[in-house]
């Protein structure tokens, strides 16, 4: 497609442009100066590194992998969402939704990833082995999601603002648990029973006073920088508190380059086939979450420019994820986090996404710097993560509202929030099922956004105007770049 076809198509669509009172100050193809630029990216890094290193971590510690391995594997982590981030932001072909979009380590792969490792290691072999199972499966599965890309444009009538932003308040809704989470200590504070302790409290919700007295200053330096500021003012409360520990910077190695696929690769289907399903399921979340991007972005929800963008961004999740393998780390996705960032900033520009990808890239080959944000205490990430996830949460409703809401779309939405966070709030409703049941839909994201999928597939379209033809939605004709 020529930079003219472009522009002309991106003309076309401004009428299906979706505003939401974000007050943008760089949209996304501008080009912030160097320091602001860098000042935002900082912030998204703040907003997910946990994200990023918790799933090696939680999936490291259970199948008994010793300390340098994991640490290894924590800063490919690490590398991998930087090179990932890039071309997703960069786009590359058609690989990438030239968005700001994030790339992490995908915690929707948690449960399948500890079940098929610790098996292996019950059936004799050792935690170096069963790693090599682990990326041997996920990189074969990336396909699974590289070749449903290429047909996202079959599915014009389910993919609809009900649906897309049902997705969205399902994954708001779902990450405020874990913000509410880390807000009273994290999980540390649960076991030695000091979660919920006054000082936990009061860190968190200096934190969160900060963010949001500097979001009522008209200052944009100020509007900007409010989490890297909230997130300071709480490290610095903590060193007087004396709750930071440093230790573990000790024991980090300066250097630490990347071997690709230095645990090897093996395969099984058995351990294969639970991950089918889940490289679907995931494709939905990332739709979401572009989805919410371009909302926050003040671009497109709809239209051929917004098809082909979540095309490329489910394209980008595959090859990102099979090139994560190959790094020694767990299957990347689209974050959510960083979409709390853009409205928190106003701050939309895709540039600011190569930034970030040279800051993960760097925290990856020098992980004491890395240590810095480990050491970070839960109440102060928690105090930054409530308003961003609630941010979130408030997107997918201004998606909702794009459209006329009947009876049907609001029995569809009804009923997807109700069974998505019913398995959030309740997760000892699977606990006697079996297992790939209890993984699949232990997922309040998978389990809404499925029901939201099925229920507007098969309930038939009330005779009103209220609903858009579908060839408005998204054009029948093959985007081709």
């Amino acid at each position: 497609m020529t930079q003219a076809e472009t522009e002309r198509l991106e003309t076309d669509t401004k009428a299906d442009t979706f505003s939401i009172q974000s007050e943008l100050i760089y949209g996304l193809t501008d080009k912030p100066p160097v320091i602001e630029a860098f000042f935002v990216a900082f912030q998204h890094v703040l907003a997910s590194f946990v994200g990023i290193i918790t799933p090696p971590l939680l999936i490291c510690s259970a199948l008994g992998v010793g300390p340098e391995d994991t640490s290894y594997i924590i800063s490919m982590s690490l590398f991998a969402s930087g090179i990932c981030t890039f071309i997703q932001c960069k786009k590359i072909g058609p690989v990438g939704s030239g968005l700001l979009s994030l790339q992490g380590t995908s915690f929707a792969f948690l449960g399948p990833i500890i079940g098929i490792g610790t098996a292996a290691v019950s059936s004799g072999k050792s935690p170096t082995q069963a790693l090599a199972l682990i990326f041997g499966v996920c990189f074969f599965g990336a396909f699974i999601e590289i070749v449903l890309s290429r047909f996202l444009h079959l599915a014009q009538k389910i993919i609809t603002p009900v649906v897309s932003g049902t997705v969205v308040m399902i994954i708001g809704l779902s990450l405020i648990k874990s913000g509410i989470t880390s807000f009273g200590g994290g999980v540390p504070a649960i076991a030695n029973k000091t979660f919920g302790s006054t000082q936990n409290l009061a860190l968190g919700s200096l934190v969160l006073f900060v963010i949001v007295l500097m979001n009522m200053f008209g200052n944009r330096y100020l509007r900007m920088g409010a989490i890297a500021i909230g997130l300071a003012v709480g490290y610095i409360a903590s060193l007087f508190l004396g709750i930071i520990d440093f230790s573990i910077l000790g024991k980090l190695p300066l250097v630490r380059l990347p071997i690709p696929c230095r645990y090897g690769m093996d395969f099984n289907f058995a351990a294969f086939a639970p991950f089918i399903l889940l490289y679907l399921i995931t494709a939905i979340e990332t739709i979401g979450d572009l989805t919410a991007t371009s909302a926050v972005s003040e671009e497109p929800i709809k239209g051929k420019l917004y098809m082909r963008r979540i095309k490329g961004g489910v394209l980008g999740d595959g090859v990102n994820s099979a090139i994560a393998a190959v790094l020694n780390t767990f299957p990347n996705t689209t974050f959510s986090q960083n979409n709390g960032v853009i409205q928190m900033t106003g701050v939309g520009s895709r540039y600011v996404g190569f930034y970030v990808a040279g800051i993960f890239a760097v925290l990856g080959l020098f992980p004491i710097v890395g240590g810095f944000f480990q050491a970070l205490p839960q109440p102060v990430l928690g105090g930054a993560t409530l308003i961003m996830f609630g941010s979130i949460t408030v997107a997918g409703v201004n998606i909702v509202a794009s459209t006329h809401l009947d009876r049907r779309a609001m029995i569809i939405i009804a009923t997807s929030l109700a069974l998505g966070l019913g398995v959030v709030y309740a997760p000892e409703l699977l606990a006697d099922k079996p297992p790939l049941i209890k993984n699949v839909f232990s997922s309040g994201i998978s389990t809404g956004g499925l029901c939201a999928i099925l229920m507007n597939w098969l309930l038939p379209q009330e005779k009103t105007r209220s609903m858009l033809p579908s060839s408005e939605l998204i054009d029948e004709a093959p985007l081709n770049e």
